[in-house]
């Protein structure tokens, strides 16, 4: 086995502790904006998922392997959950988000930026480039109709 696999297992791991934590903090705010959360979170995790097991596959996991070593990277994320809901203060629910809904809200920011930005910069059809823009037009404008109503 190639240590790509662990490294992959490992980062996944710590991926799903902060959905754990963003989903548990979304739900301290309210259930909107829990569910809200939680379905952007499992739309981005179904195509990730997907990715990771074809790391491990290429890294020399076995089918069985793979899915057993996926399902359990998802145990970070009810450690992450679990974590956001013990962190509570004394004092409510809103110390606690107010620390960890930045926080994983800008790692994901950080991340999409690093993975998106670099790739549109590099690409050489105009057309591409504009669906791409369009398409993440439309996901901030979806966000800000979903925070409007």
């Amino acid at each position: 086995l190639q240590i790509s696999g662990y490294l992959n297992l490992l980062a996944n791991t710590i991926d799903n502790f902060t959905h754990g934590l963003a989903v548990a903090a979304s739900f301290l705010v309210s259930r909107k904006v829990g569910f809200l959360t939680t379905m952007a979170i499992l739309l981005h995790e179904i195509p990730h998922e997907v990715g990771d097991f074809a790391i491990l596959l290429r890294a020399g996991f076995d089918r069985w392997s793979a899915a057993k070593m996926q399902l359990s990277t998802a145990l970070g994320g009810i450690l992450g959950a679990c974590f956001a809901i013990c962190a509570q203060s004394p004092k409510g629910a809103g110390e606690t988000v107010a620390w960890i809904l930045p926080f994983t809200s800008g790692g994901f920011l950080y991340i999409a930026l690093v993975n998106i930005v670099p790739d549109l910069l590099e690409e050489k059809n105009p057309w591409n480039s504009l669906q791409q823009i369009l398409l993440l037009c439309t996901g901030i404008t979806v966000m800000v109709l979903l925070a409007l109503t």
